[in-house]
């Protein structure tokens, strides 16, 4: 495991323009303007039946339906980003230390502002279900709905698989407690698993992010070892994973049948806005190339000096090179490497590493893996690594400025307009790494 002198200043994020503290009163006045923003959209609902309703919306003509639903689609996004970015800021303390308390606290009061806004959602998917034969003329205005019409094309495609009212709202509430709460249980096991392991004739007690990263470590003994101890820590916990696991996997099983999907597969195929031939053809592809990572595998193996790969050979570095990057070196080679597609994502990335949106270093209590997420409020995004000096985490770092850059590039669109699905979330990202 190297050294933090090895690694050089291997910066932890910063959002305090984003709000001072969480006990500061500009993050609880945040707090309070959500509770209120959401109270009068409730208000809203009820004064202009914004629900599901067989007689149809109250509004009787193009014109009340469309002024309700632009001021609605408004308040919507409002609420939206401000709940966007408590919700991400408070984020950004339990990813990073899953031990605090506080924060662990202030983030489940947060997740109850998150099931009342998916209750406002259904009753606007409901409502919209209604609108029948006025939607196709409400979309081809020009203004806020013009600009939404795919998402209100959408919301009404997917509220013919939504329950009743009422069995909506009380699914909302039991995520919470359901697999909300598995998630996080499986999470704050991950972040606070440590194991003793040697190294460099040092015993010391490595996070898991760190555990797994030995991976790529070019002593074959490091990584079997590695690979040994990162099994028998999993082994330990196998048991309280998998009932997080088989509790998120219930829940969304037992819903999806409720809410007349045809499989499992239905609503991810949705929610990635792709169809099954789309799904068929890139499993497809990926079958087609097998044979050539088997020869690769193969060929790697050989050049290990051994029949096959076994599982912690399959990272193993073929060259000789035992450089360790430091952060400042990271961050020059990738600025350089984007400047040479465009200056807009060079001077974004720049903004990146000069303002410390990057929590890259690791630490117990710290999630594994590595991620990018949106600050609506400032337009601005946090990315968090596991930054080892190797070039797998120099990569990982290109990839999430690519989220980054994907999030500038929405600057000024809202909420609604940039709901992302997968499919297209990691292009910019794939793209960057490829730089």
């Amino acid at each position: 495991m190297t050294n933090e002198n090895q690694l050089g200043n291997v910066p932890r994020w910063d959002l305090s323009n984003v709000y001072p503290a969480l006990d500061s009163k500009e993050f609880k006045a945040a707090v309070a303007d959500v509770d209120k923003q959401l109270a009068a959209i409730d208000a809203y609902h009820e004064a202009h039946g914004i629900r599901k309703g067989a007689e149809g919306p109250q509004q009787s003509n193009v014109d009340d339906l469309s002024e309700v639903l632009s001021d609605l689609l408004k308040r919507m996004d409002k609420v939206r980003i401000l709940y966007g970015t408590i919700s991400a800021y408070v984020g950004s303390f339990t990813t990073t230390d899953s031990y605090n308390k506080e924060a662990r606290k202030i983030e489940s009061e947060i997740e109850l502002h998150g099931s009342h806004l998916r209750k406002q959602s259904v009753d606007f998917r409901g409502w919209v279900s209604g609108l029948g034969d006025y939607l196709p003329e409400l979309l081809k205005q020009d203004g806020l709905i013009g600009d939404l019409s795919y998402y209100l094309q959408e919301s009404y495609e997917q509220s013919k698989y939504l329950m009743s009212p009422e069995e909506e709202g009380l699914a909302a509430d039991l995520t919470l407690s359901g697999a909300n709460a598995w998630g996080k249980l499986q999470g704050n096991v991950v972040s606070q698993l440590s194991v003793d392991f040697e190294l460099d004739g040092e015993v010391k007690k490595m996070p898991m992010p760190a555990l797994i990263n030995l991976k790529g470590h070019p002593d074959e003994a490091v990584r079997r070892r590695g690979y040994e101890a990162e099994m028998e820590a999993w082994k330990r916990w196998e048991e309280p994973l998998a009932a997080a696991m088989n509790g998120v996997k219930g829940e969304v099983n037992t819903l999806d049948k409720r809410r007349g999907r045809e499989d499992a597969l239905h609503a991810s195929l949705d929610t990635s806005r792709i169809d099954r031939p789309t799904l068929d053809a890139m499993m497809g592809a990926m079958k087609d190339s097998f044979p050539m990572f088997r020869r690769y595998f193969l060929s790697k193996a050989k050049k290990l000096g051994k029949k096959q790969l076994a599982w912690w050979d399959v990272f193993a570095p073929v060259g000789q090179s035992d450089r360790v990057l430091t952060y400042e070196e990271t961050r020059d080679f990738v600025l350089d490497q984007f400047a040479s597609f465009s200056d807009h994502l060079t001077d974004l990335a720049k903004r990146a590493f000069n303002e410390n949106w990057i929590d890259a270093e690791m630490r117990d209590g710290k999630v594994g893996g590595a991620f990018c997420m949106s600050i609506p409020s400032v337009e601005e995004s946090r990315i968090l690594s596991n930054f080892d000096g190797s070039l797998d985490q120099l990569s990982t770092i290109a990839h999430e400025l690519g989220h980054a850059y994907h999030n500038e590039c929405l600057r000024g669109k809202g909420e609604l307009r940039t709901i992302t699905p997968m499919t297209l979330a990691e292009t910019a990202s794939i793209m960057c790494q490829t730089i």
